[in-house]
């Protein structure tokens, strides 16, 4: 038996990963792929993918062939610190611009798109593109990037740039937070291979409870040696996300889902949310 398990390949998604056993789960069949989140949506689509870290959005989109792994998201309340719409303008002056979006995630784009159709009523020429700023805004008022990308460049964009963070425009239009990752495992896996699954789930809980033990410092430490910056913003980031998919995350990303779907980002309405349980295997909300 083998499990094919997608890891998003982000600083944000790592303290679910830090603590894995992975000699034990690659000797029981596990093998690992890091991507980025939209390379990671795709094989998930395609079966290539098993189990593992996705973009939310695509939940939405296959919500019929997978479940969720519950109690395990990248989430925010509020500012989620790594996803950012740089402007050369102020947002309030974005209406009939031109804005790049980065080709790194399905989620934020369409974060985006919800924010600026639904809470501005803005008509935006959107163009998607590979994630570097200074191209990103050489034929574009605004950008959209997210991850290690969006952290690095707003530690060095110009000072004339305005930035948003979308985690905390979503909560003040919303009152909701949001989850940009959840952990998803094709409907297949669930009926072949429970055993394995549920050996992997608990991993990715002891990863989680370590790590937030520990408060994120031995991953902190190697995570500034690889990216730069200071402790105390490695500390306030991680401080600023959640792990968990409590029921008001869920909320959230059922108004995301009903927003998304009228306004035709999403080409089917999600009826419900369907969650795995490792004694029931599965039930849905």
């Amino acid at each position: 038996m083998t499990l094919v398990i997608g890891e998003i390949s982000y600083t944000n998604i790592l303290p679910l990963y830090y603590y894995l056993e992975r000699n034990k789960l690659i000797e029981n069949g596990c093998s690992f792929v890091p991507q980025i989140p939209s390379q990671l949506n795709e094989g998930m689509s395609k079966g290539v993918v098993d189990v593992g870290g996705i973009s939310s959005f695509s939940y939405g989109e296959h919500f019929d062939k997978y479940h969720l792994l519950p109690n395990l998201s990248v989430s925010s309340h509020r500012e989620v610190g790594s996803i950012f719409l740089f402007s050369k303008v102020p947002i309030e002056e974005l209406n009939e611009k031109k804005i790049a979006l980065t080709s790194s995630s399905a989620t934020s784009i369409n974060l985006l798109k919800v924010i600026l159709h639904h809470f501005y009523q803005y008509q935006v020429d959107y163009h998607v593109t590979k994630p570097n700023f200074h191209e990103m805004m050489l034929d574009h008022d605004a950008c959209l990037l997210i991850g290690d990308d969006a952290i690095v460049t707003k530690w060095n964009h110009e000072k004339d740039i305005y930035r948003y963070d979308l985690g905390q425009l979503w909560y003040e239009h919303t009152g909701f937070p949001m989850t940009y990752a959840v952990f998803a495992v094709r409907n297949q896996v669930i009926e072949n291979q429970g055993a394995l699954l549920e050996a992997l789930y608990e991993q990715f809980l002891m990863s989680k409870k370590k790590s937030q033990h520990d408060q994120f410092q031995p991953m902190i430490t190697e995570i500034r040696n690889l990216f730069g910056g200071s402790s105390s913003f490695w500390n306030e980031y991680f401080a600023g996300l959640c792990y968990d998919l409590e029921m008001r995350q869920l909320e959230g990303l059922r108004y995301y889902y009903k927003l998304a779907y009228e306004q035709g980002l999403l080409t089917k309405k999600v009826e419900s949310i369907y969650l795995w349980d490792s004694l029931d295997h599965c039930h849905s909300i």
